[in-house]
Formats: C-alpha cells, structure tokens, sequence
C-alpha cells in the first residue's frame, strides 16, 4: 500500500501543477489546443481535470497513425515520409498546425514510441514534445524507460512542464 499512497500523492502534485497552469492560461487569455500520438488523449484528459478548463483548452487530436498526421492535422507527408512519425520536426508541425485548427495561442504536441517494440529503428521510450505560442517555440526531446503506461505518463508531465515553462517567457 505504501507504493500506491505515493502514487496518489505524485498525482495530487501533477492535479495540483495543471490547476495552477490553467488558471495562469486563464488569467492571461491563452487557449490551448493538443495534438498526441503515443498518449492517445492523455494530456487533454490531464489539462481538463481541474474545473473551469473550458476557458482554456479548446480541444485536441489524437492522431495515433501516420496517416492522420497527415490527413487530419495537415502535418507534411514528405517530412513524415523522409523522417517518420518520431521526430522532432514532426512534433513541431503537430503543435502548429493544431494549434491552428483550432484557432489557440497555444499548441502541444506529443509523438514517440511507448512500447513494447521499436518503431522504424527508433528506440522505446524517445519521445518528443513541442509547445509552440506567438512569443515561445520549443521541441523537447525526452528518453524515459519503464512500462507503455509509464512512459505514457511521463510524456504527460514533460508537457506540461513545457506548458509552464512557456509562461515564463512573458
């Protein structure tokens, strides 16, 4: 049971964190749009849990495939084609182009592999996030290790650390 109380309290934290980010969002007018891959709707279910998300997250994508990168986002099939699907590059043009899709200051965007195979060469755990605004631009590339869950989740706190981080930039 030990294990499972620091769990729960590692989640009160990360409530805690997304709260407070979305109430600065909120203060300060900025919307947020998602684009994910390997967290299959993660951070937009993370960014929404706190009331009065509404004011601040307009929506999200899901774009699991190649495929839909591409058809639904708009991401370039030549640079999918040229670079696959994990890719810094990649990562930036989701959160770009969801971000205007959806009209938002803000986009995020998360794609790599969570396991348990490698995918195109590219090794479990790679992940990269981007966050892009009018004022703040910036890829994360990230290596974690653990379960498909695991790495899922710590994509999900390496997005929002990007999202708090842009705040500083004011």
């Amino acid at each position: 049971m030990e294990g499972h109380s620091r769990l729960n309290e590692a989640d009160d934290r990360t409530a805690a964190r997304v709260a407070a980010l979305i109430e600065a969002f909120a203060g300060s007018g900025e919307t947020v749009a998602v684009a994910e891959s390997l967290t299959g709707g993660l951070v937009c279910s993370t960014l929404v849990d706190p009331a009065g998300a509404s004011r601040v997250v307009l929506g999200g994508v899901v774009a699991y495939s190649t495929d839909v990168k591409a058809s639904v986002l708009g991401v370039d099939a030549g640079l999918l084609a040229a670079r696959g699907a994990v890719d810094p590059a990649v990562a930036m043009h989701m959160a770009t182009r969801v971000r205007a899709l959806f009209g938002s200051t803000i986009g995020v965007a998360t794609t790599g592999v969570a396991g348990p195979d490698a995918q195109d060469g590219i090794e479990v755990g790679t992940v990269f996030v981007a966050v892009v605004s009018d004022r703040f631009e910036t890829t994360e590339e990230c290596h974690f290790t653990g379960t498909r869950d695991e790495i899922r989740r710590a994509t999900v706190g390496a997005a929002i650390a990007l999202l708090e981080n842009s705040l500083r930039t004011e």
